[in-house]
């Protein structure tokens, strides 16, 4: 069974920063990506940033320049590094594990930009 636990969230004012951390443990293979995904109240799931295996990036572009995703292999962990938050940055963050012939979910961590 495969697990992605994700940590990090939070509130914090416009201009700040947080960094989420995705820890994955259990039985998996040929790793395609990992990365960030978000929901903000009453609109679909978008992606926010990915990694893939050879280490390539992509972000959307409401973040590309704020964000920054990275992966400590050794730990099984990716990150997502949020600067210049915005109040449109709130939403429930996932962390997505793709793997050939499967994809997995973390629960969400609430992520909440307001002064």
């Amino acid at each position: 069974q495969v697990q992605l636990v994700e940590s990090g969230g939070g509130l914090v004012q416009p201009g700040g920063s947080l960094r989420l951390s995705c820890a994955a443990s259990g039985s998996y293979f040929n790793i395609y990506a990992m990365g960030w995904y978000r929901q903000a109240p009453g609109k679909q799931r978008e992606l926010v940033a990915v990694i893939r295996s050879g280490g390539s990036s992509a972000y959307a572009s409401s973040v590309k320049g704020r964000f920054t995703i990275s992966r400590d292999n050794a730990k099984n962990t990716v990150y997502l590094q949020m600067n210049s938050l915005k109040p449109e940055d709130t939403a429930v963050y996932y962390c997505n594990l793709q793997v050939v012939g499967n994809v997995y979910w973390g629960q969400g961590t609430q992520v909440s930009v307001s002064s």
